[in-house]
């Protein structure tokens, strides 16, 4: 069992605890528990965070996350990592769909951020794109990865993706997670 922790800024949105039955995760409870404002007062900027703690040392998941090599290992057969900025960090989902986005800065083993795609159900979302900061923090012998995706704008077509990244973005760290506890994955399986 792990606990993979959300929130948008201010707002804690769901406490999810994973259960691993292969690679999709199963929620078991969603808890809110604050406001939409910052500590000030003033309406805080629409985030999505997500946090999972990776049994693996923080260069180990750095690699698993920024190389192709890596990346293969746990998230899709075909995937790409260019890690420079303007680089792609994507991957092509069988039917022909790309995910991921391009890199707009990195620091190694610290932080990636990329201008991220969303899936093709939602066009205005794709064009405009949102960032997707991912940081790494070493915690004894595991890391700490966090997502934090930002460039939300309001209207439908934007609440309905914020809300189906919800639960894909917490699946992507579940299956990173999975990668170190269960081994690399087969894909030819």
């Amino acid at each position: 069992m792990n606990s993979i922790k959300m929130s948008t800024t201010g707002t804690v949105f769901a406490v999810w605890l994973i259960a691993f039955c292969g690679v999709v995760p199963c929620l078991a409870g969603v808890e809110k528990v604050a406001g939409d404002k910052a500590a000030n007062g003033v309406a805080a900027e629409k985030a999505l965070v997500i946090e999972v703690t990776v049994p693996a040392r923080i260069g180990e998941v750095w690699k698993a996350f920024t190389t192709t090599e890596g990346l293969s290992t746990w998230l899709a057969p075909n995937v790409v990592v260019d890690l420079r900025e303007g680089g792609e960090w994507t991957v092509k989902f069988p039917g022909g769909s790309t995910g991921g986005g391009t890199i707009l800065s990195f620091a190694p083993e610290k932080e990636l951020v990329i201008s991220a795609l969303v899936p093709d159900k939602f066009p205005t979302v794709r064009a405009t794109r949102t960032k997707a900061r991912f940081s790494f923090e070493a915690k004894g012998d595991s890391t700490v990865v966090r997502l934090t995706q930002t460039g939300w704008k309001d209207g439908e077509e934007w609440v309905q993706a914020y809300e189906y990244l919800t639960v894909g973005n917490a699946q992507l760290l579940a299956t990173l997670h999975h990668r170190f506890v269960n081994g690399p994955i087969d894909w030819k399986k």
